[in-house]
């Protein structure tokens, strides 16, 4: 398998471990403020990694490790690059999207999302120069519309248009500075053990959200989430599949892959949480879910084998 193949898998791994998690963190319900369950998954997350590290370190294709390991620097350059990339994203954007979660309710955020895909082909294009062909873009299309049909759009009925409105902006700075986050941190994960840069970068954005959790209103809140309750069978399994495998395979997928193209994949997330909630926990499966799911699938077969389809259509034209 070459680094390309490697990469799109780990990114289309990535869109189904999240949506495993979505829909295990959708069973907290609101007994866990969404600060306290960011800190929670995110601490769960270092330990997993780090026991994997110490138990297992060749369990991730190509973690050979040869020392000196620049990322493991502090005093290099790209040692900080991970971790300003890891305070951005996990941290930061992170916070700033829950707020903007509790402001406008999921099926707006859920919309607000779909921004994720093209920030990140905008980013990958100013930051690291990447160019797609226009079969990527039709595939990156399939996706996005999937995803808008798979969304619902009803606003919470107890918030304002003005909350709403900021609700949404919010996630919308958040999505871009996660997308930001990940590709200014993309040229140095290329050739570099994912659990490492995985790790350094959460690390980081957990450490400034400890920081600055005990100044957060309600933050006594946040030390209950860390006591054994009935609420920990959601939230550790959750927490495996989110902050643990998603994390490592989002880093992978970057990695290894051109960062606009794992994007795409990602974004699959929301279509494969469809499915997932469908069968796990008998939600309806709609029209549009349904015309999503194919449609998304359309998508990533595009993707995946772009130099087929673009042979096929080069051959259905000429």
């Amino acid at each position: 398998m070459t680094s390309d193949q490697l990469g799109k898998t780990y990114a289309l791994l990535n869109a189904v471990v999240w949506a495993i998690a979505l829909v295990l963190f959708k069973q907290c319900g609101k007994s866990v403020p969404p600060l306290a369950l960011n800190l929670f998954k995110n601490v769960v997350g270092i330990v997993l990694i780090v026991a994997t590290i110490l138990l297992l370190p060749q369990v991730w294709p190509g973690e050979t490790l040869d020392w000196p390991v620049t990322i493991l620097d502090p005093t290099a350059r790209p040692f900080w690059i991970l971790v300003i990339s890891g305070v951005i994203g996990v941290a930061i954007a992170d916070t700033i999207f829950f707020y903007g979660l509790n402001l406008a309710g999921v099926g707006v955020i859920a919309i607000v999302d779909c921004l994720y895909t093209p920030y990140m082909m905008l980013f990958a294009w100013w930051l690291l120069g990447e160019k797609l062909t226009l079969v990527h873009y039709l595939g990156g299309v399939l996706i996005v519309v999937a995803v808008f049909l798979s969304t619902g759009h009803k606003p919470p009925a107890d918030r304002t248009r003005g909350q709403i409105a900021l609700g949404a902006l919010l996630a919308a700075i958040a999505v871009g500075l996660m997308a930001y986050g990940i590709v200014l941190a993309k040229p140095v994960l290329d050739g570099q053990p994912v659990l490492w840069t995985t790790l350094i970068r959460v690390l980081a954005g957990t450490a400034v959200l400890g920081l600055f959790a005990p100044i957060a209103p309600g933050w006594r809140k946040l030390t209950e989430v860390f006591r054994p309750s009935s609420t920990w069978t959601y939230t550790i399994s959750g927490s495996f599949f989110g902050a643990y495998l998603a994390m490592v395979f989002w880093v992978g997928g970057m990695a290894n892959t051109k960062a606009s193209i794992a994007a795409m994949l990602n974004q699959c997330s929301t279509v494969f949480a469809i499915l997932f909630a469908t069968v796990f926990l008998r939600e309806r499966l709609t029209i549009p879910g349904a015309i999503a799911v194919v449609l998304a699938g359309a998508g990533v077969m595009t993707i995946l084998f772009h130099e087929h389809v673009a042979a096929w259509i080069r051959t259905a034209v000429g």
